[in-house]
This record gives C-alpha cells, sequence and structure tokens, in this order.
C-alpha cells in the first residue's frame, strides 16, 4: 500500500510541476549595454515581449556593449545581443575591433531594430563643429568599442586625428558626469535618440548637440557606407529648439547560430506582431519595420528570422 500511495504521490507531482510550468521552455540571456544608455532599457522590454509572447525566458543584462555582447555570445554565455552595425560588419569580417581575435560566425541577425545616432554632446560654447574639438578634452568611449570606432571616423572625416584631442575614454554615464564636473569638453555617445544620459544632462545642465553633417557627413559616408543620414528632430532633448542633422548606424538584435529555427521564429514574431505594444512602452518602438528590420544587414540572417520575414514578403540571406 504505501508503494502505491508513494507512486500515486510521484505521479502527482509530476503532473503539477508540468501543469505549473515546471518545462519553462527555453532560457536566453540578452547582452544589452550600460545602464545609462538606450540598449538596457529596450532589451528590458523586448525581452518581455519574447518571454510573454514566444516563452522563451529572457534574462537581461548590463554589459559593455557590441563587441562584448558579440564576445559573449561567442563564449556561449549569452544568447541574444544588441549591436550596432557597424561592430557586427567588423566581427563577421574580423576587421578593426576584431581584427586580433579574427573572424566570429557564431551569431545570426535576427533584425534591425532603430537607428543610433551620432551623437556629439558638449556644455562648451566655443564647440559648433566637429573641427573645433582639435585640442579639447573629449570622449569617444571604451578603445576598441563601437562608440570609439565612429568617433574615430568622424574626427578623420573633418581632418583630426586621435592625437589632435586629449582623449578621454569612458561610458555613457561616466561620458555625462564628466561633462557636468567640468573634466571632459564633449563627449560621442552613440545611441537611439532620446538617450538617457544626454537627456539627464540637458535637463541639469546647459548642454546641446553638436552637428555632424555637410563635408565632413558626406566625407564619412563616402568612406564608411554603413552610415546614413540621420535628423534628431527639435524638442527631442530639452532646449533643443531645432533640428541637429548628424550621422546613424542600426540598432540590430543577434543570436547564437545555435539557437533553433522554432525559438528564433517565435522570438522574431514576439517582437514584429506587437509594434504597437512595444512603441507604447519604448519609444524607439516607433522604428521597427519589415524594411528597417531587413536592410543594410552585413551579416547572414537566422534562419527562424528568415522564415518570419519570408512569410511577410520580403527574402533575407541566410
Amino acid at each position: 500500500m504505501r508503494k502505491i500511495i508513494s507512486m500515486v504521490l510521484v505521479l502527482a507531482l509530476v503532473f503539477a510541476l508540468v501543469s505549473c510550468g515546471g518545462n519553462a521552455g527555453t532560457k536566453m540571456t540578452m547582452g544589452t549595454g550600460g545602464t545609462a544608455g538606450t540598449y538596457y532599457g529596450y532589451g528590458g522590454v523586448l525581452g518581455q515581449y519574447i518571454k510573454n509572447n514566444a516563452g522563451i525566458n529572457v534574462t537581461v543584462v548590463s554589459t559593455d556593449g557590441s563587441k562584448a555582447n558579440i564576445q559573449g555570445i561567442d563564449a556561449g554565455n549569452y544568447q541574444l545581443g544588441t549591436v550596432q552595425s557597424d561592430v557586427m560588419a567588423y566581427a563577421w569580417e574580423g576587421t578593426r575591433s576584431f581584427e586580433e581575435e579574427g573572424k566570429i560566425g557564431s551569431f545570426r541577425v535576427v533584425a534591425g531594430l532603430y537607428a543610433e545616432a551620432v551623437q556629439l554632446i558638449t556644455m562648451d560654447p566655443e564647440i559648433k563643429s566637429v573641427a573645433d574639438l582639435k585640442g579639447k578634452s573629449v570622449s569617444i568611449g571604451a578603445p576598441g568599442s563601437g562608440v570609439y570606432f565612429n568617433a574615430i571616423d568622424v574626427l578623420t572625416a573633418a581632418g583630426l586625428k586621435e592625437t589632435d584631442i586629449k582623449a578621454q575614454y569612458q561610458s555613457f554615464a561616466d561620458s555625462a558626469d564628466a561633462l557636468k564636473d567640468g573634466k571632459i569638453d564633449a563627449a560621442f555617445i552613440v545611441a537611439g535618440a532620446p538617450t538617457p544620459a544626454i537627456t539627464e544632462l540637458c535637463t541639469t545642465n546647459d548642454a546641446y548637440l553638436v552637428p555632424i553633417d555637410g563635408a565632413v557627413a558626406d566625407k564619412l559616408m563616402a568612406e564608411c557606407p554603413f552610415y546614413t543620414v540621420y535628423e534628431i528632430p527639435a524638442g527631442t532633448y530639452e532646449g533643443q529648439t531645432e533640428t541637429v542633422k548628424t550621422v546613424t548606424v542600426k540598432a540590430t538584435l543577434i543570436v547564437s547560430a545555435d539557437a533553433t529555427e522554432d525559438d528564433v521564429y517565435k522570438l522574431t514574431a514576439a517582437i514584429f506582431d506587437n509594434i504597437d505594444a512595444i512603441t507604447a512602452e519604448n519609444a524607439k518602438g516607433a522604428e521597427l519595420s519589415i524594411e528597417n528590420a531587413t536592410s543594410g544587414m552585413t551579416a547572414p540572417f537566422h534562419p527562424g528570422a528568415a522564415k518570419y520575414f519570408a512569410e511577410k514578403g520580403v527574402e533575407v540571406v541566410e
């Protein structure tokens, strides 16, 4: 009798675990960026929609950004990551910030998400153009990061070298603090606008964006075709009364090449079938579209994402 009772209890426990979600399904960790940037907040929103609509338990973590996320996927620590499209190209080709590591092919594209504006922020009234950075103390991101190469590209297009400025290598949050404390004169911040670090800076200080346009933008795009022109609308930040012209790369969601086709199909659908709801929680959702998701990618798409986009009438390279 005791054996029968024990067996009944075991079966009851199994059924209880199944009914309560004992089989929790796929778990993924998503690498994003610093807590003061757009990647982290937006990644949290996307992770929640993936969890609720695809049944994939996503843990969103703060990281050092694009390169760290690609390396994290390659090491098996992350399964998802938000990256700059240009850094993704460096990894796939084994150039620039990935020259030492060589090509990394352990990731695939899910989708392009939104424009990442190259934002040059200052509180120094003498800085009105990129050329005015000469001799100034300027934060250009961590060495080898996406922001670092964006800053070097912009400086080069303006006829400046890294040695022409007093380069500082800081995160978004540290750059904002350093500007407030008068320790630096300007900072490059590459992220979707509005960016929390810049919003806070413009709200509490007399800070403003410096345009990256004209001949500088033209030369930059001629030499680096993954850049495109972009306008930050007036009113994006406190005190910004006019549109600011700049250049942009694209924030992109990538996934481990080892992820199953079914999981990636479901997580892609969880995002693009819920654009309006995502936009209500984060303004960057307004840039989600099939066209934006599938254009300008320099690495192949995951078969699961490709299947979803094919159903929407768009063929992508796998």
